[in-house]
């Protein structure tokens, strides 16, 4: 038998062990006749120690209406976020500060994201997580 063909792929990004039926998992699923049950307890089961977190999953879909899904590292902007400790960004990044993190958590972060990050090495994926820091008005002292 040969592979199969892919239909397409759906990234989502959900909060960990909370996907549920409902919008925004069933929307996404619901047109390319997922069972839409199988995947939101398969996410749950995956993702239930990581809780408090968001985890992108990204899912493919097959013609024969199977799927397959990979979980991914969460969001730079969300690890930055409680590393911080504030709930959002600063809407005016370049004048109005919504708080900072320290060099050591920016590379702990990056370290985090490196399986993700377009990154040859810990360096740059650092100045990457910083650029995000930068754009979100996260000072990196």
């Amino acid at each position: 038998m040969g592979k199969k063909k892919v239909k397409t792929v759906i990234r989502l990004q959900i909060p960990a062990g909370k996907a549920t039926p409902a919008p925004p998992v069933g929307t996404a699923l619901g047109p390319h006749g997922i069972n839409i049950m199988e995947f939101t307890k398969a996410y749950n089961e995956r993702t239930a120690a990581q809780a408090g977190s968001i985890i992108p999953a990204e899912i493919t879909v097959y013609e024969d209406r199977t799927f397959t899904f990979v979980t991914k590292t969460p969001p730079a902007g969300d690890l930055l976020k409680k590393a911080a400790g504030i709930e959002k960004g600063s809407a005016v990044p370049n004048r109005d500060k919504a708080g900072s993190v320290t060099k050591q958590q920016v590379r702990e972060i990056a370290e985090t994201k490196m399986e993700d990050l377009n990154a040859h090495d810990l360096d740059h994926a650092v100045r990457i997580i910083e650029g995000t820091a930068r754009s979100m008005g996260v000072d990196v002292n």
